[in-house]
C-alpha cells in the first residue's frame, strides 16, 4: 500500500540501527550481526555507522570483539539526533513538485507544512529510551 511519508532507505536503516543498539546499550555489536538482525546489506549499513560515527552518535571497537554501541545514553540520542545525522537538518517541504507552481494557494492548503510539524516534533521529543517498550523485535534483537 503506498505510504505519502517517504524516509530513505539509509535514514530508516540508521533509526533502526540505534534501536537495535538501544536495546542492550552494554554490548558492542558487529556490522554483520546487525545487518542480519535488520535484513539489511552489511555494505550499505556500514556507510550509515560511518555516518553516525562522525555525529557522535555511536563509536566503533576494533578487533575480533569489535563493533559498534551507542556513543551516548539511549536518554540523550532523539530520533531527529539520528535522521539528521544522516539526511541532514530536517526542513519542511515548500511543494510536493520541488518548485511551486499553484498561483496564490496551494492546493494542499497546509497539510504539507503540518505534516512536517508533526514528524518534526516527534522525531525531536523520541528519545532511543523511550523505543525500549515497543520493541516488537527485541527477543530477535538480543539473539542476532
Amino acid at each position: 500500500m503506498p505510504s505519502v511519508m517517504r524516509i530513505s532507505e539509509a535514514a530508516s536503516l540508521a533509526l533502526h540501527t540505534m534501536a537495535f543498539l538501544a536495546a542492550q546499550p552494554e554490548r558492542t555489536r558487529a556490522t554483520r550481526d546487525i545487518a542480519r538482525a535488520l535484513g539489511a546489506s552489511e555494505a550499505h549499513l556500514a556507510k550509515v555507522l560511518q555516518r553516525l560515527g562522525r555525529a557522535g552518535l555511536v563509536r566503533s571497537q576494533r578487533g575480533p570483539r569489535g563493533g559498534f554501541s551507542l556513543a551516548r545514553p539511549a536518554s540523550e540520542i532523539t530520533l531527529l539526533d539520528v535522521f539528521e545525522a544522516i539526511e541532514g537538518t530536517l526542513k519542511g517541504a515548500d511543494c510536493l513538485l520541488g518548485r511551486p507552481v499553484c498561483h496564490g494557494v496551494c492546493i494542499l492548503g497546509g497539510l504539507l507544512d503540518e505534516v512536517d510539524s508533526q514528524v518534526r516534533d516527534y522525531f525531536a521529543r523520541t528519545r532511543l529510551s523511550d523505543l525500549k517498550q515497543s520493541f516488537a523485535c527485541e527477543k530477535s534483537y538480543a539473539q542476532a
